[in-house]
């Protein structure tokens, strides 16, 4: 597996791993803004989509749309975000990111200009976050097909 010596990605540190198989895995983004931030890394150095075979491709796409939809149905977001960039580090993975309508960006994006300065994260928010990271972690068999 080719991994590259100055990439954050290939040599990944304090990543809470919620699963991993040889193709991808799957982390925890700790964001105090946005609970239930997930994000899906290769395990490959490589930079785009077209660097997959078909059917590597398609397995990323299988993981990605099930923690959507487990996503969806847990946090029940009014709009997920689902960014594949690389512009700052081009090895590709996917950012999942529930957002609401109130949170502290919308409607830019994350990394945007703030619209508002007094958004808090509801109690209740943290613990249905709590839940989808505990869905990924403890109900992998989803995953396993991937």
């Amino acid at each position: 597996m080719q991994k590259i010596n100055d990439c954050s990605l290939c040599n990944p540190k304090n990543e809470k791993v919620l699963f991993c198989n040889e193709l991808f895995r799957i982390i925890h983004v700790e964001d105090s803004y946005y609970p239930g931030y997930i994000r899906l890394i290769l395990n490959k150095h490589v930079a785009e989509m077209t660097d997959l075979n078909e059917e590597e491709a398609n397995k990323v796409f299988f993981t990605l749309l099930i923690i959507e939809r487990h996503m969806r149905a847990t946090l029940n977001p009014d709009k997920i975000n689902l960014a594949s960039l690389g512009n700052m580090v081009p090895h590709l993975h996917w950012h999942i990111i529930p957002r609401y309508k109130n949170d502290r960006h919308f409607p830019n994006p994350i990394w945007g200009e703030i619209t508002n300065t007094k958004y808090f994260v509801a109690d209740n928010l943290i613990q249905q976050a709590q839940k989808l990271i505990n869905l990924l972690v403890t109900e992998q068999k989803f995953l396993k097909k991937s």
